[in-house]
């Protein structure tokens, strides 16, 4: 498996989240992975700190994204990846997220 989607009593523990919506937001696209930066004080307000298109981190609506928990592998690489070196490897787990499971 690829990733898994945790619930979201570990939402809070998760380093990736999948966006499923964006509202307009123009640095989010749906069915794309995001690192996620810790931030209690946006958690408590609704928030999630997440690293965008744009390379920096904002903060967003919690509810855009559903935490997903990578293997450990494929988590370590990704953090560190440069932010340009990361835009390949979002479309190609979007891909993988938009193909039936079977």
């Amino acid at each position: 498996m690829l990733f898994e989607i945790v619930g979201m009593d570990e939402k809070s523990r998760s380093k990736f989240v999948l966006c499923v919506r964006n509202d307009g937001a123009d640095d989010l696209e749906p069915r794309k992975v995001y690192q996620v930066l810790s931030d209690r004080s946006a958690a408590l307000d609704g928030y999630s700190r997440v690293i965008d298109e744009s390379g920096e981190d904002y903060l967003y609506p919690a509810e855009y994204f559903v935490a997903v928990r990578l293997p450990v592998a494929i988590s370590r690489q990704w953090v560190s990846l440069s932010p340009v070196v990361r835009q390949p490897v979002r479309r190609i787990l979007a891909r993988l997220v938009r193909r039936p499971p079977f």
